[in-house]
Formats: structure tokens, C-alpha cells, sequence
């Protein structure tokens, strides 16, 4: 069964939308975990102080080396990788996703504050991950988008194993435009070949739509599509 572990300063966030839908029926099912650690509950003072201020000055305070170390020790029972969510790390992408899903389990350090002491990183052996390239408050909302991916290729998760296999990404592309009932709606009408009944066709016209809108959206996938 795959885990995912959570490190976070809100565990009240979690499951959250992913106690929703076919997510919360596959986590009741036991088809996969998630385990929340409260990364304060390792503070030892009575104000449970996690953070301090940074050496050298600056904005913003870091969480501390020690405390994460301590919730990390706590809860860690095996050598399954550590990802710190932050700007400055490997972007994820559903390769990356792919790869995460073959593992048993991770674990997910959500960030706040300013960050945290580099010097955890290195002790810990702690990757760190990025969504994008642009900056949150908080690692919660990266952590849900992470799990979110992961889970949709985790065998048993998803009702339809072919629904997601035309998505976009999965091959390299964008998505071909997708069209349900009724068949004319505001005067514009559903492309004839999806009411043709030739699958070749079909197959056939939605990867020269993936293609064309690849190739005008977004220029950086398609030169690696022509590359494979």
C-alpha cells in the first residue's frame, strides 16, 4: 500500500480534498495511507517554539534544524526519500510523479515561515521539490498538489485505469479538446469524426489536435515530443 507522510505545521489541513471523491473512497478501502506529523508536537518548551530568527539578519523566520530533525527521527521507520516542498527545488513534473509512484512511500516537509535551516537538508538527506515557479505561504497547498498526481497512477485508485492514459502529459502532449451531449449546443456542433464511429479516425484526429495545441501552448513540450 503506498504512504504518503506528511511533516506539517497545520496537521488540521489534512486530508482535506483528498479525503474527497474516488481519493476518499480509495484511502477508506485502505488502497493507500496517509500519515500526518505534526512537526510541532516535537517542540519541547511550553510555548512549542519551531522557529528562530536567521543568522546573519534578514526577513522572516527559519524553521529550526533541531526540532525537524527530532520530528523526522520520531517518525521515520525506513529509508523512504524526503522531500522538502520549496521553490528552490526539483521541479515536479509527471515524470517525476511517475517515478514517485513506484516507491512504497514518501514523506513531504511543508515549509512556512522564511524556510528552514539548510543544515537539515544535508543531515537528513532531504531532496528538495518544487511545483512551479512561483512562491506559496505554505507547503500544505504543494503537498496536496504532489499526493494529488501520485495517486491518480496508483493501481486501484482510479475507477477507469484507461481514462487517465489520454491526459495531457501522459505522452508528452496537451490533451485533444474533449466533447459530451447535447451533440449542438449555442449553434456550434460536435466535430463529425468523433460521431463517426471510426476509432482510427478518432484516434487519428485527437493527436493531431494534442500536436497543434502542444506545439501554439506550449513550445517547450513540443520540442521535446519531436526529440522522442
Amino acid at each position: 500500500m503506498w504512504q504518503a507522510q506528511v511533516f506539517t505545521l497545520y496537521p488540521e489541513t489534512f486530508p482535506g480534498p483528498l479525503s474527497k471523491g474516488l481519493y476518499g473512497k480509495a484511502l477508506e478501502k485502505k488502497k493507500w495511507n496517509l500519515k500526518v506529523v505534526n512537526i510541532r508536537d516535537s517542540a519541547e518548551d511550553k510555548h512549542k517554539t519551531v522557529d528562530d530568527a536567521p543568522f546573519g539578519g534578514g526577513a522572516g523566520m527559519l524553521l529550526k534544524a533541531d526540532i525537524l530533525a527530532k520530528s523526522i527521527d520520531n517518525n521515520l521507520k525506513d529509508e523512504s526519500r524526503i522531500f522538502y516542498l520549496s521553490p528552490k527545488g526539483k521541479k515536479f513534473d509527471q515524470k517525476f510523479a511517475k517515478e514517485l509512484a513506484k516507491e512504497k512511500s514518501i514523506n513531504l516537509i511543508c515549509g512556512n515561515f522564511e524556510g528552514i535551516d539548510e543544515r537539515i537538508l544535508s543531515t537528513r538527506n532531504i531532496e528538495e521539490i518544487s511545483i512551479g515557479d512561483f512562491i506559496l505561504s505554505g507547503g500544505e497547498s504543494a503537498a496536496f498538489v504532489i499526493i494529488d498526481s501520485i495517486l491518480r497512477l496508483i493501481p486501484g485508485v482510479l475507477g477507469n485505469c484507461l481514462s487517465k492514459e489520454d491526459e495531457s502529459f501522459e505522452n508528452g502532449l496537451l490533451e485533444y479538446p474533449q466533447y459530451t451531449k447535447p451533440q449542438i449546443w449555442e449553434k456550434k456542433a460536435v466535430p463529425d469524426v468523433l460521431l463517426s464511429g471510426d476509432h482510427a479516425k478518432i484516434k487519428d484526429w485527437r493527436l493531431s489536435q494534442s500536436e497543434a495545441i502542444t506545439r501554439v501552448r506550449r513550445p517547450d513540450l513540443w520540442e521535446k515530443y519531436k526529440k522522442n
